[in-house]
């Protein structure tokens, strides 16, 4: 017992230490042999437990120690052997105990060894525990080196989704961004009004004054009606009705129609500077207009254009964008039910215009199906009723240049066959005040009545008094200057009991186009008053003489007048006809445009242009260097004749007269040493395809400059087509 209690003592005192590798061995792990100079000792001492207890406690501590890292797999072991652990100890340390299984289950299995097989058990079991440790490494790092890749993938994977997904996000989701709807108007500084004309944004601004919409002169003539006119000179708004002229004073509430004074209760005409606005109530008052006013930002919608409209009803509240897209600003909102003017169709997008003056896009899922309404506004229009004869129009042109040339107008018209009308150039604009120089006879206008003749006495702005653009525009862009002149007219038309006037003005710049018209809506009241014809005279319609304003003509004059004519002019610098059929042709179509064919008068020559043409010297060529003419090696000059005497001229050089198809002239040409000569003859010939244009596009009927130039053969040939 003193031998057991003192080993016992002795080790409890000794130092051990606590790793993996010192204590205990896992199950399915060979013990290790024993240092040299130990020895292994079994007892089953009973007195001896409590040591091997102890000692056990201890391992199986460790081993559930070992365990619970993972370190260690648990194997089970054949049944009969048993592994001593080894434990360090130091040097002069001999106790080895028994080594025992934990008891499960309440019962305790002593591990042994078959005899003699203690230390070849140890070393296969070491040997295949190292394999299998060794296996199970390299299938765990091919494990670990499989998850890792597959991880990576992973990570790739859900790294491109979210690229893609923050593209296709950013690509196709709605923008929230707010337009700025001052740069969108255009709003330069407080207190400018946005304006909205029916389907367009326009320029300049208007202006909210006493609680008054005002609207800039300038956008109502352009984008409303021009039938409104600013006089900036005088300070006049004037509005032309069929029988009154409406006439405003700068800063009045007062406001005149002919001779009658008006009064409103707002200012009606404003000027800022040089800037005049008007008052959109008396807009309204003339015009067949509608319109709103709106803020944030201050705005008005107008419409002017009714009729037949294409519109759609919104489906869903939705947004109105600046552009077709969901990344453009948004304009406004539109709440379902509203309803919008459909501008353009696009394939995902409509462009509109809502109510309240936005012009942009909405989606064509937010919106119903396009259908055709009818918009209308109560609004009598007036009635600018003109006087329509009831016969086709036969008129000719008597170049009166002097008192006694009035003397043998019975012989004239004696000579002509179905004369209708005849209108002698008696009236001269004097000079650029408006005077009126007249060579009219109340005597001619009796003889021309014993024929029943009608006399339309014609007014120009050229060949005598005033003769350039600049002085017409002077004379017209003059409200005062113009009734001076409208009034003189009146006055001695009514003297010599004429039935109408034509006015042949051939010098209005497109600078004077405003002012021209205005004089002709001016003219045509005191007509109407009086029971005048007017009729207007005008070029063949090019882009260069839009100024003329054929289709407002329509409306104020009783007769528009092609000048079907002057194709090729005195100063033109190449030689060619007068009136080819294509230029007939072309002037009719493009009048027809603007103007009702039962308004239009067919205007044919009687006369033609004898052409010369030589080459140019060094010293001409020289001169023409830098402008137009340099383009031209030919010198061109032209003198004109009448029909017989151009015959006369072809006949003397003895050329050989061919029938140009094309212009449907015949055609003759011939030379004279250097210079040759060319002419495009004007004759019952070439006459008649004009006429059958008149009667084809059912005109009002043909007017002929001048008399005295024809051939007697033509008269009963338009005698045939007018009558």
């Amino acid at each position: 017992m003193e031998e057991n209690e003192k080993l016992s003592r002795t080790n409890s005192n000794q130092p051990t230490k606590n790793t993996s590798e010192d204590i205990g061995i896992s199950e399915g792990q060979t013990a290790k042999r024993a240092m040299p100079g130990q020895r292994t000792v079994r007892r089953r001492a009973a007195g001896d437990q409590a040591s091997v207890g102890r000692l056990s406690d201890i391992q199986g501590a460790r081993r559930r120690t070992t365990g619970s890292a993972g370190t260690t797999a648990k194997r089970r072991r054949p049944e009969g052997n048993k592994v001593s652990a080894e434990r360090r100890r130091p040097e002069g340390a001999r106790i080895s105990t028994e080594r025992r299984r934990p008891e499960e289950g309440g019962s305790s299995v002593e591990r042994r060894r078959p005899e003699g097989s203690e230390v070849p058990v140890r070393r296969r079991q070491r040997r295949s525990s190292d394999g299998g440790r060794q296996a199970r490494r390299k299938q765990n790092r091919r494990r670990r080196k499989r998850n890792l890749v597959l991880k990576m993938i992973l990570f790739v994977i859900l790294l491109i989704a979210a690229v893609v997904g923050a593209f296709l996000w950013k690509k196709y989701s709605p923008s929230k961004e707010k337009a700025d709807l001052k740069e969108y108007y255009g709003i330069e500084k407080e207190g400018q009004l946005a304006i909205t004309i029916n389907n367009e944004i326009t320029e300049p601004h208007g202006m909210i004054s006493e609680g008054k919409a005002y609207v800039q002169y300038e956008t109502v003539r352009d984008h409303i009606s021009n039938r409104f006119y600013w006089d900036s000179k005088e300070n006049k708004l004037l509005y032309t009705l069929p029988k009154d002229i409406v006439s405003v004073e700068v800063g009045s509430k007062d406001y005149m129609v002919s001779n009658d004074k008006n009064s409103e209760d707002y200012v009606i005409l404003k000027t800022e500077g040089s800037t005049a606005y008007i008052a959109l109530d008396f807009i309204q008052q003339y015009m067949n207009i509608d319109y709103a006013v709106y803020e944030n930002p201050g705005r008005v919608m107008i419409v002017s254009e009714w009729g037949e409209t294409p519109v759609a009803q919104v489906k869903k509240n939705t947004q109105v964008r600046y552009r077709g897209g969901v990344k453009s600003p948004v304009l406004s909102e539109v709440k379902k039910k509203d309803e919008v003017v459909v501008l353009e169709e696009e394939e995902n997008w409509k462009k509109v215009r809502t109510k309240d003056g936005f012009i942009g896009y909405v989606k064509n899922s937010a919106l119903k199906e396009t259908e055709k309404k009818k918009l209308a506004r109560k609004f009598e229009e007036p009635d600018y009723t003109n006087i329509s004869l009831d016969y086709t129009v036969n008129l000719v042109w008597h170049n009166v240049t002097n008192r006694e040339a009035n003397n043998n107008v019975l012989d004239k018209i004696a000579e002509t066959k179905g004369l209708t009308t005849i209108a002698p150039t008696w009236y001269h604009v004097k000079n650029t005040d408006g005077d009126l120089e007249s060579l009219s006879s109340a005597d001619y206008v009796e003889k021309a009545r014993q024929l029943k003749v009608d006399v339309w006495a014609t007014v120009r702005d050229f060949d005598g008094g005033i003769n350039s653009q600049s002085e017409t525009y002077e004379l017209l862009s003059s409200t005062s200057k113009r009734e001076k002149l409208i009034n003189q007219l009146i006055s001695d038309a009514l003297q010599t009991n004429i039935a109408g006037i034509n006015v042949d003005f051939e010098k209005v710049s497109e600078e004077c186009g405003e002012h021209y018209i205005q004089f002709i809506r001016e003219l045509s009241v005191r007509c109407r008053q009086s029971a005048l014809v007017l009729s207007v005279d005008n070029y063949v319609p090019k882009n260069y003489n839009m100024q003329y304003n054929r289709k407002e003509q329509g409306v104020f004059a009783d007769y528009v007048i092609i000048m079907g004519y002057d194709e090729h002019h005195g100063g033109s610098p190449e030689a060619g006809s007068v009136s080819s059929y294509n230029f007939v042709q072309e002037g009719i179509e493009e009048t027809l445009k603007e103007v009702p064919a039962e308004k239009v008068i067919s205007g044919v020559p009687f006369f033609t242009r004898l052409w010369s043409e030589k080459p140019k010297t060094q010293e001409q060529l020289a001169k023409d260097q830098g402008t137009e003419a340099a383009q031209y090696a030919t010198e061109v000059k032209s003198e004109a004749y009448g029909m017989s005497k151009a015959k006369e001229k072809v006949t003397e050089a003895g050329a050989d007269i061919t029938w140009d198809e094309e212009a449907k002239q015949n055609f003759a040409t011939w030379t004279d040493g250097d210079t040759t000569y060319k002419i495009w003859l004007e004759d019952v010939k070439s006459l008649e395809p004009k006429l059958k244009l008149m009667k084809e596009y059912g005109l009002a009927g043909s007017a002929a400059w001048a008399l005295g130039q024809e051939s007697s053969d033509v008269w009963p040939l338009i005698q045939q087509y007018v009558n």
